[in-house]
């Protein structure tokens, strides 16, 4: 377990990012990432805190962060849901890829690795060993497994120009090369290690293409390109307090030729494998838990934001506002229910893993789109034009010029200036701010495209018992006679 202060100081490497046009010379003191930086550091130090009951005992007898376990039972599904937890909330749901996330599937593929196996006992042991290194020194591993848009009518391998997409480039006979590029870096720029591979089918030909495998961020020839930061210059965390803490940074990443060793590399040009590794094992299943327990504590924060303004506008007493706060917790509500009843009805693997029930988990995946839309409809119509009245900055508040005004007119029955300008900055941050537009993009695609979406909860809900009860019932009665 480490803290925080040890996770900022593994960052003070050669990683290779850009932004702006000019390259990160440490990632630690830029202002587009030390607000995230140092929300990860707190959530590290939260999970060394004895108090927080996050460690557990591994199979190896070593003490790691619950976020790397492998559930044997109902009882570990939810440990490990209460330790994500502590962490969601921690984040008001707004950090999508914390360590927990890849967490959770390198703790699935080592819990199916029989898996890789079928590329060869090499690849089954490179998988378990490096899921072992990351859970016994507390890593914090981020992922890029979507290829660029460049032509999604092709495959990779028709593209004009081979290295487009992350491929290999070379075998050696200590490691291969990677050449080309790969998106959505989320949290890339302040992780450890990344995993590369693809989510998206491949077809026959692109086995060059077929691959899976771990770098770490200073590896030479890894770059990235990070999107514009929504932290940085921002005039204090009182007026954007999601934005400056929580924006995490999405990066396009290039592979210039890096080398990986075969140690590091867990799949090799083979397409059945690379989507075995998310299907076949616990991994979508865990992976899409953890967003499921994260989005769950989000929608709280949100409807609570709702709730705390139509207090203080006074509102909250109209019957139409009642009823928009009523639709609110009947969302947040399902969901919380559905990720619970997932874990209630879990299902045992013939590893001995458990993974939540597939037919509640992905009930919710297949609506996270529409649910947080329509979420963030509703806090824009309970928030109304006070979103837009505030000053623009903190500023205001404290300039003797201006802040007796500020005090005297913008206030609420139950609240002060002050509390009702950070209530409403909040809001603003959440709904109107680009790093609101972003999480609303975010969470519409989340798991890819709405039909790759709603394709889970179709295939996992279980229709044969419904057809079952359609065809008993027909078969209770039948043509009547002449």
């Amino acid at each position: 377990m480490r803290t925080g202060q040890q996770y900022i100081d593994s960052l003070k490497n050669n990683r290779c990012i850009y932004i702006d046009g000019e390259r990160v010379q440490d990632v630690t003191n830029h202002p587009a990432f030390t607000g995230i930086i140092n929300t990860v550091a707190k959530l590290y130090d939260i999970s060394a805190d004895e108090k927080s009951n996050m460690t557990y005992v591994t199979e190896d007898g070593t003490i790691a962060n619950k976020i790397y376990m492998i559930p044997r039972s109902r009882e570990d599904l939810k440990e490990r849901r209460e330790a994500i937890s502590k962490w969601a909330e921690a984040t008001c749901g707004f950090v999508g890829r914390s360590p927990d996330h890849v967490a959770a599937f390198l703790a699935s593929f080592a819990g199916a690795s029989h898996v890789f196996e079928r590329g060869g006992q090499c690849f089954k042991d490179n998988i378990v060993n490096f899921y072992k290194q990351v859970r016994d020194n507390d890593l914090y591993v981020s992922y890029v497994i979507i290829p660029p848009q460049v032509d999604r009518s092709k495959a990779a391998h028709e593209l004009d120009e081979k290295y487009v997409a992350m491929a290999v480039y070379e075998e050696l006979e200590d490691g291969i090369v990677i050449r080309g590029s790969q998106m959505l870096g989320t949290g890339s720029a302040v992780s450890d290690y990344l995993f590369c591979s693809v989510i998206s089918p491949l077809r026959p030909g692109d086995e060059d293409y077929a691959i899976s495998f771990a770098v770490p961020m200073d590896a030479p020839g890894l770059k990235l390109y990070a999107r514009p930061s929504y932290a940085q210059n921002k005039p204090s965390t009182f007026d954007y307090p999601l934005s400056t803490q929580f924006d995490e940074s999405d990066s396009f990443v290039v592979f210039d030729d890096v080398f990986i060793p075969w140690k590091h590399v867990f799949i090799y040009k083979n397409i059945d494998i690379v989507r075995a590794q998310f299907h076949e094992t616990p991994a979508h299943a865990l992976g899409n838990n953890q967003a499921q327990i994260r989005f769950a504590t989000k929608l709280k924060f949100v409807i609570g934001v709702a709730r705390k303004i139509a207090e203080m506008n006074g509102t909250d007493k109209f019957p139409q506002v009642q009823e928009k706060l009523g639709e609110l917790a009947s969302v947040a509500s399902c969901v919380e229910g559905m990720m619970l009843a997932s874990e209630y009805h879990c299902l045992h693997d013939e590893n001995g893993v458990v993974r939540p029930n597939p037919r509640f988990l992905y009930g919710i995946v297949g609506m996270q789109d529409t649910i947080y839309s329509s979420v963030i409809k509703i806090l824009r119509e309970l928030a109304g034009g006070g979103v837009l009245q505030g000053p623009s900055t903190y500023k205001e508040l404290i300039n003797p010029n201006t802040a007796a005004d500020i005090k005297k007119y913008i206030r609420s029955g139950n609240a002060d200036s002050t509390q009702k300008i950070q209530l409403f900055k909040l809001a603003w941050d959440i709904i109107g701010s680009e790093f609101g537009g972003r999480h609303q993009q975010y969470e519409m695609f989340y798991n890819g495209a709405p039909f790759v979406v709603k394709g889970y909860s179709f295939r996992n809900y279980g229709y044969h018992e419904a057809v079952d009860l359609v065809n008993r019932f027909l078969d209770s009665y039948e043509l009547p006679n002449p």
